[in-house]
């Protein structure tokens, strides 16, 4: 079965840059819709980026043209990286698949499949 393991989280200061890793196993990072959300103190998950089986990415335009979703077919990976972070990116960010398909959408119940997380804090 599908599991999304999340790393690269942890305390930065505003302005810096941070990769945050989403290891896919039993499947390939390309198999589905994968997406990063994240969730903020007392705020909803939001999606932030998500990328679809055939590579398109999307972002919320609170990341756009900040932060960059790719994959790492080597390490069967999703990759975020996020460039000039402020103290509003401090939350848990998570990685999640839509398995079932076939859209690839920022609705948080479409996915099924989720990480653990991974925290990041700016300062």
């Amino acid at each position: 079965h599908v599991q999304l393991v999340e790393s690269g989280g942890g305390s930065v200061q505003a302005g810096d840059s941070l990769q945050l890793s989403c290891s896919v196993s039993g499947a390939t990072v390309s198999s589905y819709c994968l997406a990063w959300f994240r969730r903020r103190p007392q705020r909803v998950r939001e999606a932030m980026a998500r990328m679809s089986v055939d590579g398109v990415p999307t972002y919320d335009d609170s990341v756009q043209g900040r932060f960059t979703i790719s994959r790492d077919s080597a390490k069967n990976a999703l990759i975020l990286q996020m460039n000039t972070v402020n103290p509003g990116d401090s939350a848990m960010y998570y990685c999640a698949a839509d398995t079932k398909g076939p859209g690839c959408t920022e609705y948080e119940a479409l996915y099924d499949i989720w990480g653990q997380g991974t925290q990041v804090t700016v300062s």
